[in-house]
């Protein structure tokens, strides 16, 4: 018997990294028995963090690691990391962090409700990606980009894609999450319930360096005429030069006024409503 748990322990070892978490399906779909759980959690082989729910002790619980255990060890739930949370992560939307930590999660469907019950100090809000964007779904993003570690960089596979993966923690574990161009559109699907023009307007100030070839994909992917719209207004306002090599003419941005505040001042290039402050060009 003590050999058996020994060979299982070390089947455990090397299939679960430490830190990373697993659920019960996962332990039972490897051969881990309830009562072999039980066992390693009492002996301190492994920890739960939340019920039915599981991983090797190393260190203090992130929400980094709870994501990347979704994308990499427990796929049934494909998500990226997107919006505010992507454009934070990537040095585009400091300025945007709010007094509760967000952390914005995009896929085909809701990730798992224990996800909500760990002992974190941040909040996740799921979206449904499909909403927004009819090409290239998370999935892709979880199983088709390969980080160089020779390079330190995506590798050339997945350079164009609207996902990028993000080199995490000690072991550089992979984060994927939206790229700049991919994650502003989510951003802007949020408007103006869950953010704000004025920092939509302060974020387009900084994004210099947004790639035409991915934004024209990605414009031409998206569903809402109110997205297309909100970022053509910004756009014009900052008047960046990768805007000259977007081809707006190209996107189908619907017919008919878009009242988007109330009380606001009628835009008549873009045909929304906006804040008074920020009609017409800089």
């Amino acid at each position: 018997m003590n050999e058996q748990r020994t060979s299982r322990l070390n089947q455990l070892e090397k299939q679960l990294p430490e830190g990373l978490l697993v659920d019960s399906t996962w332990m039972s779909e490897h051969g881990f028995a309830t009562n072999l759980r039980s066992h390693y959690v009492s002996t301190g082989r492994l920890e739960q963090p939340a019920r039915q729910v599981y991983r090797r002790p190393r260190g203090t619980l992130s929400w980094q690691q709870a994501v990347i255990s979704l994308q990499t060890l427990l796929l049934r739930n494909p998500l990226t990391v997107g919006g505010r949370t992507a454009l934070e992560l990537q040095g585009h939307a400091h300025f945007l962090s709010q007094t509760q930590k967000e952390v914005h999660l995009y896929g085909p469907k809701p990730p798992p409700t224990w996800l909500s019950k760990l002992p974190l100090q941040v909040r996740f809000h799921y979206h449904n990606d499909r909403t927004l964007f009819r090409n290239e779904p998370v999935h892709f993003g979880t199983t088709s980009l390969a980080w160089d570690v020779a390079k330190n960089r995506l590798s050339e596979a997945g350079a164009e894609a609207s996902f990028t993966v993000q080199p995490w923690g000690q072991w550089d574990w992979p984060l994927t999450l939206s790229t700049p161009e991919r994650a502003v559109l989510e951003l802007l699907d949020e408007l103006p319930d869950r953010e704000t023009f004025h920092q939509a307007d302060m974020l387009f100030g900084g994004l210099g360096n947004l790639r035409p070839r991915r934004l024209q994909k990605l414009l031409g992917d998206c569903k809402s005429v109110k997205v297309k719209r909100l970022f053509f207004f910004f756009a014009d306002r900052h008047q960046h030069a990768w805007l000259k090599h977007v081809d707006r003419k190209s996107f189908d941005l619907g017919k008919g006024k878009r009242m988007l505040v109330k009380g606001g001042k009628y835009d008549p290039v873009h045909q929304i409503t906006v804040p008074e402050d920020l009609n017409g060009n800089q």
